[in-house]
């Protein structure tokens, strides 16, 4: 278990930064459009790319810090409205369902990522797998939080606050 926290700390170090990056990709390529369309009346060609490409990598790194932060939405007033017992049924459930999704997405973006690896975007000519690439990535780490979830949830693992 302390592997796998190690590991997760790590992905998700290495996914906050490159949200981080991402986002400030984003902040200074958006104005250079606007101030290249509005201003100097020129658009460069590879601005559009640059800014779709990092908002489809913030999305997927900054989903995985999400995930671990507990910002996605859930059903609280749900389970504490049940009895405990079943209140546990449904949160395994929802636990067993998000690891089987983000298993399925993590290898069909693969997929998606080796079958579009060869081709080319329009403006940049950087390969198409390298964009697509933010799918199998994010989505493999938020599998491995949620691994980590399961495994404290069976009482496998003390919980983060619990751990020694």
């Amino acid at each position: 278990m302390k592997l796998l926290r190690a590991l997760n700390e790590s992905l998700l170090k290495l996914a906050s930064w490159g949200t981080i990056f991402f986002m400030g990709a984003i902040a200074v390529v958006i104005p250079y459009e606007v101030f290249g369309r509005y201003v100097i009346k020129s658009m460069s060609i590879w601005s559009g790319e640059v800014s779709t490409f990092s908002l489809a990598w913030a999305t997927m790194l900054g989903g995985a810090v999400g995930l671990k932060k507990g910002y996605q939405v859930s059903m609280t007033a749900v389970l504490e409205a049940v009895p405990p017992s079943v209140g546990k049924a449904l949160k395994g459930t929802g636990i067993l369902c998000m690891l089987v999704f983000l298993a399925t997405m993590t290898w069909y973006g693969g997929v998606q990522t080796l079958i579009n690896f060869e081709q080319t975007s329009p403006a940049m000519g950087i390969k198409m797998g390298y964009p697509y690439a933010c799918m199998p990535i994010g989505f493999f780490i938020m599998f491995m939080l949620t691994v980590e979830e399961v495994l404290v949830f069976l009482g496998a693992a003390p919980s983060k606050g619990n751990a020694a």
